[in-house]
């Protein structure tokens, strides 16, 4: 009789699942940081002060880092 032993993993499959999609968000905030420069160093462009740098983005990231952090906490329905 063999006595395999399945191995113990800190989380259950869904806490990595949410865990991927916190990540995602995070990813996705960070896309819409980017961007907005000028193409001419001499040039000043008012793009980077527009509402999607300044408000969405790290908005959406904030969620991304909330959604991490619940996928950490959660608990398994065990």
């Amino acid at each position: 009789m063999e006595n395999k032993q399945k191995p113990d993993f800190l989380f259950e499959s869904i806490n990595y699942k949410i865990l991927l999609i916190g990540l995602g968000v995070i990813a996705l905030g960070f896309i819409l940081m980017s961007g907005g420069g000028s193409d001419d160093p001499k040039v000043f462009s008012d793009a980077i002060f527009n509402f999607q740098r300044i408000r969405l983005a790290p908005t959406v990231v904030l969620i991304g880092f909330g959604i991490t952090i619940y996928s950490i906490f959660k608990k398994s329905d065990k």
